[in-house]
């Protein structure tokens, strides 16, 4: 079964955060400067319960499957600057990113709390490197809520929209950036 197939089940509605969110968590875990075990995160993918919401173990086994080989797959692309927006991530003319790109920004930046201490150890505040940090989390929050950014923008006379297409753009790389610059800077500093 697909990840999409096991999240679609009736009886898991409502329990487990969607395909888009969890491809965002995901690329935050991947994107840690520091591994994080899969058992300390995999809660927050179901609201952080103790339980997991599944009552067949076979399913379950299955959806871990499926998280892992995402991990498996976004560690070594972001890693090599390979990574790349999932395919249901898009702008949207009418709304400027779909409601995929949303959940995905979402999803990233609830993930990025978890490792937000490892991050902040190695790029502290007066660093140059905390403006890389800082550039990458303004830009996922101006995608995960384009109206407040695009109303602060006109405040400051600045027509945003093309902007969106830039920020959307650039985040492959910026997101492969900042995870091969933590990764430097924890080997240098072990």
């Amino acid at each position: 079964m697909t990840l999409q197939e096991i999240l679609s089940l009736p009886e898991l509605e409502g329990k487990l955060i969607n395909q888009a969110k969890t491809q965002g968590f995901v690329t935050a875990m991947a994107a840690a400067p520091h591994s994080l075990d899969p058992h300390e995160w995999l809660p927050f993918l179901w609201g952080g319960e103790e339980v997991a919401p599944f009552s067949d173990g076979e399913q379950f086994e299955c959806y871990i499957e499926q998280v892992i080989a995402l991990w498996n797959q976004y560690r070594p692309e972001l890693m090599n600057n390979q990574w790349q927006w999932p395919e249901s991530c898009a702008l949207d003319e009418e709304e400027i990113v779909t409601e995929q790109t949303r959940d995905f920004c979402e999803g990233l930046l609830q993930g990025w709390q978890l490792s937000r201490d490892d991050w902040e150890a190695i790029m502290p505040e007066d660093s140059q490197d905390n403006a890389l940090l800082g550039g990458v989390l303004l830009s996922l929050t101006m995608l995960y809520d384009p109206e407040t950014s695009i109303a602060t923008l006109a405040e400051q006379g600045i027509e945003g929209l093309e902007q969106f297409e830039e920020i959307f753009n650039a985040m492959p790389t910026m997101l492969c950036g900042l995870t091969m610059r933590g990764m430097q800077l924890v080997e240098d500093g072990e």
